[in-house]
Order: structure tokens, then sequence, then C-alpha cells
């Protein structure tokens, strides 16, 4: 299999917790952000990554987007699954999922990079990250309004987590949905993880970054820039 991503999206680290939960071998190639679309637009019709290439007889060429890619994971490899058994909690997974996929994985890029290109410049000062830093500010529309609101959408997610993940401060063996991991955990662990290189985040919830590196040590990924 080969997994086509940007080396730094956290999207892209929830499709390698998957893969490393699953223990399938797997390849990656680092795509060039901008130069990306030449390579992806004639495969799936879309821009964005992650996007995996099975390259396994009788299945299909290529699979666009995270979710779907959990999704056919557990298609190609049932076990361990990413869903649950239970029809009811197996509902509350995929929701969860979805919430962290569609909110929560954007609200935590946007304060990501309005760190980056503010007090947190200090994490590669170089012309070229902060040149790249601008254009994806500008892309996505990153200002202090919006920031505050993704600020605000972060903090509804962490204390949904603290009830799951922790106690009282403390991180336990504990799991979003059922008594095993599944999709809803690998989603939360890598879309929180560009906030590990924020101090506020790491000083004030050090129970999140700690369950995050559990979940990235049993899936074998490596940890995420601000855990290593």
């Amino acid at each position: 299999m080969l997994l086509l991503q940007f080396s730094t999206s956290h999207y892209c680290r929830k499709a390698r917790l998957a893969l490393g939960y699953k223990r399938l071998a797997y390849q990656v190639e680092n795509l060039t952000p901008g130069l990306h679309a030449l390579k992806l637009k004639p495969l799936t019709g879309m821009t964005t990554v992650p996007v995996l290439l099975p390259q396994q007889v009788e299945q299909p060429e290529t699979v666009g987007d995270s979710t779907r890619i959990f999704h056919f994971l557990d298609c190609y490899q049932p076990e361990p699954a990413l869903g649950l058994k239970d029809s009811q909690q197996n509902a509350e997974v995929w929701a969860i999922e979805d919430w962290f996929d569609e909110s929560i994985g954007v609200a935590a890029r946007f304060v990501y990079y309005d760190f980056r290109g503010g007090e947190g410049k200090q994490v590669d000062p170089s012309l070229s990250s902060q040149a790249m830093i601008r254009v994806v500010r500008w892309q996505y529309g990153i200002n202090r309004v919006s920031v505050e609101l993704a600020k605000e959408r972060l903090e509804g997610a962490i204390a949904f987590l603290s009830h799951r993940w922790s106690q009282e401060g403390a991180v336990r063996e504990g799991f979003l949905v059922g008594d095993r991991l599944t999709a809803a955990d690998l989603a939360a662990a890598a879309l929180l993880s560009p906030l590990a290189l924020i101090p506020t985040y790491r000083q004030e919830y050090p129970w999140l970054f700690e369950r995050i590196s559990q979940i990235h040590e049993l899936c074998q990924e490596p940890l995420p820039p601000g855990l290593l």
C-alpha cells in the first residue's frame, strides 16, 4: 500500500494511525503542497490528502479522504476493527469520528497556524516556512475572529475528552466508546496532535498529550512534534 500525504498533515497522521493499528505494511510518498494537485486530481478528482493506493488485485485503485480510508481498512482487514459490534455504540464511534474530522480537526488547524504565524515563529523561522504559513492562513481565512471560534470548539472537545480519557486530571486507560480503541480514539489523537507544540495546551492538559502519546505507541506511529 502507498499513502500519498503531506508529512505535516494531521489528517494524514490519522490515516497512518489506522494503518499502524491494523499492523498493515505501507509506504508513504510525501507530496509538495501546490504541486500535489497535479498528481491527485487525475487520481481522485480532488486535491486533498491523504490518498491511499491499495496496490492490491481486486481492490480500488485509490481511496481518498481519511474517513473513507478508515472504512476501507475495516473491509480490507476486519480485525482489529475500527468500529464496534454493538450498533448503538458503533453509531456513536462514527459520530465522534465525524465531529473530530469535520469540526475539531479544522479548529486545531486554525489555532496551530495562528500560533506558528505569531508567538510560535521560533519553531521554524525560515522564510520558506513563514511564507507557507501565510499562504495557509490566507487560504483558510485564518484571522482573529475565526481563531477565537476555533479555540472555543477546542475547549468543548477537550472537556468532552476529559470525561472519557482522564480522571481528575490524570490519564487513564479509557476509550471514547466501549472497552477498546476505535476510530473515535484515533481521530481524536491525530487531529488534536498539532496542539502539542503550543505551550499553553501542553501545560494545561498534560493528560491529553499523555493519552495521545499512548495511542501513537499502540499504533506504532512516531510521536508528533512537541511530544518527541
